[in-house]
């Protein structure tokens, strides 16, 4: 694939100037309220930027929020892009690289997933710790950049255990409830059956969701140091009675909005 990201690059940085995010955030289903919290906000929507993807689903606006939060300068991604949209995964690895081009430090990724297990309940908050790619996709995959990142990235260190700690240790004194687990990515776009969600569990996974991980295995291989959070907006298949639908994962990611923004911004106070 054409290195898309130089021009991607390009484009934002005729819209914001001077203006260089040391943050970014990638926001999923029903969270896009949170970019509401970024002051003074340029706003940059995906179809301004030639060649850019295009996102299709409810919930995601499709559009970057740059600005300050808590005196971080940050661009905020309000709408991601899923492999089910018929996207290939490398050009996600494209946008990332697009943010180590502009001057990000740090991403801050956020999803609507399942809970594997009935111990977290839908309508919390879920840092994660791990993943599991069962997509069976790669966004590294192609020809490699070594500007960008070895051949090889190491994954040992994939969610920060640094910006981890600063996260709990922030939940605990603002008293926000925060479950801890490994998060399991999907193609999609079907919701799982019983079987799967019970296999995943074996795995070890804690949530299962269709986003998240090429955005996670890009970041590290250019070196953005990342942290995850999953909101939990439904129990798996076999593991409540109701059906699932995507109405409810946007109602459930809503309920928990507030209390990721209140924690989000005061983790940027830390970092």
């Amino acid at each position: 694939m054409t290195e898309l990201c130089y021009s991607f690059a390009e484009q934002i940085k005729k819209h914001i100037s001077d203006f260089e995010p040391e943050v970014a955030m990638i926001l999923g289903s029903g969270l896009g309220s949170l970019a509401e919290q970024i002051s003074n906000p340029i706003i940059i929507k995906y179809s301004e930027i030639k060649n850019f993807p295009q996102s299709s689903v409810s919930g995601h606006k499709g559009q970057f929020v740059c600005g300050t939060l808590q005196n971080k300068k940050v661009i905020c991604m309000q709408g991601r892009i899923h492999l089910y949209e018929g996207h290939q995964p490398q050009i996600i690895c494209q946008i990332i690289k697009t943010f180590k081009l502009l001057g990000v430090k740090k991403l801050f990724v956020t999803n609507a997933a399942g809970s594997l297990t009935t111990k977290i309940q839908a309508g919390s908050i879920m840092l994660i710790t791990d993943h599991i790619n069962m997509s069976f996709n790669n966004p590294l995959i192609g020809p490699n950049d070594d500007n960008f990142g070895p051949r090889f990235p190491d994954m040992s260190n994939a969610y920060s255990l640094n910006l981890q700690e600063i996260a709990k240790q922030t939940a605990s004194e603002l008293n926000i409830p925060l479950s801890q687990g490994v998060y399991l990515m999907v193609s999609g776009p079907n919701f799982e059956t019983a079987a799967e969600v019970k296999a995943f569990g074996i795995l070890g996974a804690s949530a299962v969701g269709m986003s998240t991980v090429p955005e996670v295995i890009s970041a590290n291989y250019v070196g953005i140091e990342t942290i995850g959070f999953s909101v939990i907006t439904n129990l798996g298949t076999g593991l409540q009675k109701n059906t699932q639908s995507h109405t409810e994962t946007l109602a459930m990611a809503n309920k928990a909005t507030q209390n990721l923004s209140i924690l989000l911004k005061h983790i940027f106070e830390r970092i």
